[in-house]
């Protein structure tokens, strides 16, 4: 009874103390408050642009933990090096450049028609004419000889039908170019696809590399702890397990780099490239654009808004070139035969000028006409088509390589917190204090944060690479700026040391 009235009392006193200690004490709500030692607000592991104050350190991002090591005798490519075999191998860039001389060719023979004619004819014929034959009573047989027979014919004026077809085959002979430089422009995002994918898998292959280790040493620690009788036969057989695992994830990793190589080389147009390692490693660097300014450049420098007005232009000379059907054509013409009843036996000449119609069909001379008019509109419509879906191809890259800009800061931190939480479920394991499931948990997050943070990198990269395809031009890096706090892989920060050493 005491400890009850005693309990009455105090909370009767609690509830008219509520509002005075409302007033002192700070409002908790628990859940609620994000603790920014430990999750620091995103703007603040943002990338920005360097500023020009020297005292601030400008750090870039890269890849894994560890780099990449190569025999001393494998040659190292850089992207540079790829996109130059690319440019000189790959086929479908040759076959482009093959399709303009083809038409570069066929422009000189539209401008023949203002060349002159010249044919050369010989022969010999024999004639029995049947009417005269039976009007005299008797056969009358010619014996023709044709030693040599020059025609030279020239073509003065046709009313600007051979300039149409000039233009028109001038016009075609822009679009093949166009197009040669829409296939570069193709070949070389591919080529950047897939260096930036083999440098991913690499990356991951220097992860499973390094989870080897881990559990490597993990098992290790287990099985001396057995050893001594501090842990049990389990925690050996767990770590014998995630070691085998880990084994097999770099086996699967190494096959996607010789895939990785397989394909870079394909595209490269060399797949029986000798074997090579790389010179760089994923890296951010920010490109500061904006949607405006990528429509601009689009406008100016993709291949296919020039292509979209070349065909608008070409549909609008075949409907002048169709409505001067009826043109006739001023011609002069000259010939010398040397024959006769011999080969020798005597010679002649002939020379004049010609207007010549051609043969008109009036019903459908005006329908070609409306076809042709048909087509114009049609190829007007088809340009503004081009061009909306080119605006919404650079929407989409703009806006997916803001996406992937932004996951990068976020995969960066997921990092560090995996590697801080690893570090201590490593040194509870050392000391006896850990479970092994613990430590495995953590090495799988870390594991998973490393893949995440490659994988963010390379889908940057790839997104600018897709950018700079849909503008049809290389867009300029800068160096990125990171805030202090950010703890980088440990590849970074050896090299930050090092420079401060220095």
């Amino acid at each position: 009874m005491k400890k009850g009235a005693a309990l009455f009392l105090l909370t009767v006193f609690s509830m008219a103390q509520a509002p005075v200690l409302a007033n002192v004490i700070p409002k908790i709500e628990l859940g609620n408050i994000i603790m920014e030692e430990e999750y620091p607000d995103s703007t603040k592991v943002e990338p920005l642009i360097p500023s020009y104050d020297s005292s601030q350190e400008t750090l870039r991002i890269e890849g894994s933990v560890e780099a990449t090591t190569e025999p001393e005798d494998v040659p190292a490519l850089g992207l540079d090096d790829c996109l130059r075999i690319a440019l000189g191998n790959n086929p479908r860039i040759l076959s482009a450049m093959q399709d303009i001389l083809a038409s570069d060719a066929r422009v000189k023979q539209a401008w023949s028609n203002f060349f002159p004619s010249l044919s050369w004819q010989t022969g010999y014929t024999k004639i029995k004419q049947l009417q005269l034959s039976d009007a005299i009573g008797r056969n009358l047989v010619f014996n023709y000889w044709v030693l040599g027979q020059i025609t030279a014919s020239e073509m003065l004026y046709d009313f600007g039908v051979t300039q149409n077809q000039v233009t028109i085959q001038k016009i075609n002979n822009k679009i093949y170019k166009m197009t040669l430089s829409e296939v570069i422009n193709q070949v070389v995002y591919e080529v950047k696809d897939a260096y930036y994918q083999l440098l991913y898998a690499q990356e991951n292959k220097n992860v499973a590399m390094d989870m080897v280790d881990k559990y490597t040493l993990f098992y290790n620690q287990a099985k001396s702890y057995y050893e001594s009788g501090i842990s049990p036969k389990v925690d050996v057989t767990i770590a014998e397990v995630n070691l085998s695992n880990s084994k097999l994830t770099l086996i699967q990793a190494e096959n996607a780099v010789d895939i990785a190589i397989a394909k870079l080389n394909n595209v490269m147009g060399v797949p029986y490239f000798d074997k090579y390692s790389l010179a760089d490693r994923l890296t951010y660097n920010a490109v500061d654009i904006t949607l405006d300014q990528a429509e601009c450049i689009a406008k100016d420098a993709r291949p296919e808004y020039k292509i979209a007005d070349l065909q608008v232009e070409n549909a609008l000379q075949n409907l002048k070139l169709v409505k001067k059907s009826w043109a006739p054509q001023i011609t002069v013409e000259g010939q010398f035969q040397v024959g006769g009843r011999t080969p020798v036996n005597n010679y002649g000449y002939n020379w004049g000028g010609y207007l010549t119609f051609p043969t008109i069909n009036g019903m459908l001379l005006r329908n070609q006409i409306k076809e042709a008019k048909a087509l114009h509109s049609k190829q007007i419509a088809e340009s503004l088509n081009t061009k909306n879906s080119i605006y919404l191809a650079i929407q989409q890259a703009y806006f997916n390589l803001n996406e992937k800009k932004n996951q990068i800061p976020v995969a960066t931190l997921g990092v560090k917190q995996a590697k801080e939480n690893y570090e201590l479920s490593f040194g509870r394991y050392k000391v006896g204090v850990g479970s092994p499931t613990e430590l495995k948990d953590a090495q799988v997050a870390y594991q998973n944060a490393m893949l995440s943070y490659l994988s963010s990198l390379y889908e940057y990269n790839s997104a600018l690479a897709n950018l700079e395809m849909t503008v049809g031009k290389n867009l300029k890096p800068c160096e990125v700026q990171l805030d202090k706090e950010v703890t980088l892989p440990d590849a970074a920060k050896d090299k930050k040391n090092k420079s401060k050493n220095k």
